[in-house]
């Protein structure tokens, strides 16, 4: 008898581990920010054939402790006014910008980001803002990106992240969402506000 067959005996018996926690997140940010690209590469799709997303798509995202079922919701123009209409039932919120965006979008980027903070179905969720592409050389640092916009008086009593990011370290782009998973997770536990 081969001496792995106890290995296996005890895996067997030990039944299925139990079933990860599902998590609803709505992910938005202009057009170009990266918002495709970072899904994919969480979900270790192929970065070739990587096209922007027109309407959203659905993406489930599998992490150790929890799945998240990200709705990204595409960044053009003609779209960014119908986000609100995909907001219901999202229980956190991916807001993707390109540090490196030219004072202009960034302004638009700003523009976004603000209402979508005070929105009433997405003001009291848990929201990651990923500063990406840290590694162009035009990429403004998060203080930077803070202070432009102007989150500590926005978003004051409210749970959210910003991390700088970039598609060559996945590595931390994975923990800022182990963050998101934490927030959600806390938020799980409390007593259901009414």
């Amino acid at each position: 008898r081969r001496g792995g067959s106890g290995c296996f005996r005890a895996l067997c018996c030990k039944g299925p581990p139990p079933p990860r926690p599902e998590y609803d997140l709505v992910c938005i940010g202009l057009t170009g920010s990266g918002k495709t690209s970072l899904l994919s590469q969480l979900c270790s799709e192929s970065p070739e054939n990587i096209v922007s997303t027109t309407g959203f798509s659905i993406k489930a995202v599998p992490f150790q402790n929890a799945i998240l079922n990200v709705k990204e919701l595409g960044g053009a123009d003609n779209i960014r006014k119908y986000w609100s209409r995909y907001y219901q039932g999202s229980q956190g919120v991916i807001f993707v910008l390109e540090s490196a965006f030219s004072e202009d979008d960034l302004k638009t980027a700003r523009n976004e980001l603000h209402p979508a903070l005070q929105h009433p179905q997405l003001c009291t969720l848990p929201f990651l803002i990923l500063a990406n592409h840290q590694d162009k050389p035009a990429a403004r640092s998060v203080q930077e990106i803070k202070k432009y916009f102007e989150l500590e008086p926005l978003a004051r009593g409210k749970r959210w992240i910003l991390k700088p990011c970039s598609l060559d370290d996945m590595e931390a782009v994975k923990d800022s969402f182990s963050l998101l998973i934490n927030l959600l997770e806390e938020r799980d536990f409390e007593p259901s506000r009414m």
